[in-house]
């Protein structure tokens, strides 16, 4: 018998109706809860997030080793240059890192309040990366 039965990924930051509705419009995801500190949302697959109220929330700094990374979510997509022109169009920002190692194309983002996430390609590419 498994002592969890559901997970949620919580971040934390100052403004949770702000980040909840860029997380909506990246995941398709729908409102499940709202309380005066904290927003709950769920995606079409069940995927789970809230966003929690901290007035004095820092954004962390990563690829930078000042405030490095706190939390990384990892999001899978179909096309690369559609996912990134969605997530700027929502207000997200590209993230200037290496060149990942590994068998999955991907690429960094922050969110509005600054916590870091890739998206990768469902299926490692059938040929190398060029340049």
């Amino acid at each position: 018998m498994a002592t969890v039965n559901a997970g949620v990924v919580v971040l934390d930051c100052a403004e949770p109706e702000k980040l909840a509705e860029f997380y909506k419009g990246l995941l398709g995801a729908e409102e499940t809860e709202a309380t005066a500190n904290r927003v709950e949302i769920e995606g079409p697959r069940g995927f789970r997030m809230a966003f929690r109220r901290d007035v004095n929330a820092t954004p962390p700094s990563w690829p930078r080793p000042e405030n490095s990374l706190q939390v990384h979510l990892d999001f899978v997509v179909a096309e690369l240059d559609e996912a990134e022109r969605a997530i700027v169009g929502l207000g997200g920002r590209p993230v200037e890192a290496k060149d990942p190692a590994g068998p999955h194309e991907e690429r960094g983002f922050s969110d509005p309040a600054g916590h870091s996430f890739t998206v990768r390609l469902a299926v490692a590419p059938t040929a190398p990366k060029q340049g």
